[in-house]
């Protein structure tokens, strides 16, 4: 596919001046990009084999401080280095940037010489190798939401986000006038996804002014994590190149929808048969996608925070925003939290609907494969279907509705414990109280206008 680079093409092109900067970048706990920008020259003398950078960027919150209480590292520990180990098979051209291709890396720890357990690639690798050894695979796809805005990052910040102009004044979902305005934007991120081996298929407006959905063809669970982490840095350098801002929050705004991101998955064994789908079976629904439901339902507040992972994300969950308040499934109801599509079809899949636009790729596909899989590995019963409107549904099994509630389901989770080991959740807990530790000693913006005269 156009954008993607051998080692040998990288090469031809370096020969030629193609090519002269080599981005080798590591996903870290936030699903951003970390790493350096090398002298291509360089990168193909020696870089190619490895690089480093201080393991603090696995054990930091989103203003990158160095957070107390992380068993992987510390001040006491001297915040060490870990390797980078560039991933070839990622190699691609990144069209927006001049003469510019990216690497992704895998983390190595120095001392044992494995890939470092929390970070998110590995978090995701381990989970897709547990399903290899059941003889099967993930396909997924990710569709991401966000905000676009007429100003730039340096304005939005100047202003102190507030008063903000976004690009649309109103709802454009669907909307092909409103769209074309924005299609100086919108047409760059296309083509420049495109041309970096991000696969296209199609961006819209979504149900809100100024909100924009892009959505890219499914892939195998890794590639699918990878081309998502991809997608979101480049959606911003786009927009900061053309001077607009574009905004992942789950919920920017009370009085605007949320951002999500919805996550698609289905099961095929290794010569490409769907394992969800069975001809005979309730909306061609296979005794397998039954047992995956099922485990997602079971475990759907342990794994919550891998969806939401901030105390932002938890104000997304909102009655009749089309973000669900309920873990149950559905047939193409977009008020369940979890969603059959493609019914009857090969294309029958679980389109899991509670994911925020500010979720890690990589570990929330990771916790979806693990509930599924302990679905599958324990035979697990589907309930009934869920039939109307799920937000005013009673009696049914809802969502955590803050980051602290979701904490302590991810912290006595046995399965995912089992499925991912004690240090890695336990390092994941802990960035979760902290960004509840941080938020519960700021004094926000609501507090002081309601108070300050009044209190």
């Amino acid at each position: 596919m156009a954008g993607k680079l051998s080692f040998d093409e990288l090469k031809q092109l370096v020969a030629s001046g193609e090519i002269d900067t080599v981005i080798a970048a590591q996903v870290d706990m936030q699903g951003r990009l970390m790493g350096k920008r090398f002298q291509a020259e360089y990168f193909l003398d020696s870089a190619w084999e490895e690089t480093h950078s201080c393991n603090y960027l696995l054990a930091t919150d989103m203003e990158m401080n160095t957070v107390e209480g992380y068993k992987s590292t510390s001040w006491e520990a001297g915040y060490g280095d870990y390797t980078m180990k560039p991933d070839l098979s990622t190699m691609r051209r990144i069209p927006w940037l001049e003469g510019t291709a990216l690497v992704l890396c895998d983390m190595i720890d120095h001392h044992t010489h494995a890939e470092v357990p929390h970070s998110p690639r590995a978090v995701l690798k381990a989970q897709v190798a547990r399903l290899e050894a059941m003889g099967m695979k993930a396909m997924t796809a990710s569709e991401l939401e966000f905000f676009l805005f007429k100003d730039s990052y340096d304005e939005a910040q100047a202003k102190g986000y507030r008063d903000l102009s976004l690009i649309s004044p109103y709802n454009e979902d669907y909307h092909i006038f409103q769209t074309t305005k924005e299609e100086d934007v919108m047409r760059a991120i296309r083509t420049g996804l495109q041309g970096a081996d991000v696969p296209v298929e199609n961006s819209k407006g979504e149900a809100e002014a100024g909100q924009e959905e892009i959505n890219v063809r499914y892939a195998d669970a890794l590639t699918m994590a990878d081309r998502h982490a991809i997608i979101k840095n480049g959606c911003k350098e786009i927009a900061w190149t053309k001077g607009r801002a574009v905004s992942f929050m789950a919920k920017w705004n009370y009085n605007r929808a949320g951002s999500s991101s919805h996550v698609h998955q289905s099961l095929w064994d290794i010569n490409g048969t769907p394992l969800f789908f069975d001809p005979e079976g309730q909306y061609g629904m296979s005794k397998t996608m039954r047992h995956y439901m099922a485990g997602l339902l079971r475990h759907a507040s342990e794994i919550t925070y891998f969806l939401a992972p901030y105390i932002n994300s938890y104000k997304r969950f909102a009655v009749g925003t089309f973000a669900p308040t309920k873990a149950i499934w559905s047939l193409d109801n977009r008020t369940a939290g979890y969603r059959v599509c493609g019914d009857g079809t090969r294309a029958v899949r679980i389109e899991c609907r509670v994911g925020g636009a500010d979720l890690n790729p990589y570990l929330a596909m990771a916790a979806l494969l693990a509930a599924g899989m302990d679905g599958i590995e324990n035979e697990l019963e589907l309930e009934e279907e869920f039939v109307g409107d799920a937000y005013h549904g009673t009696g049914i099994r809802e969502i955590p509705k803050t980051l602290r509630a979701a904490t302590e389901e991810l912290k006595k989770s046995a399965m995912l414990r089992n499925a991912m080991g004690d240090a890695v959740i336990d390092h994941y807990v802990r960035a979760a109280r902290w960004e509840q530790e941080d938020f519960d000693r700021k004094v926000t913006d609501y507090e002081v206008a309601r108070g300050f005269e009044r209190a």
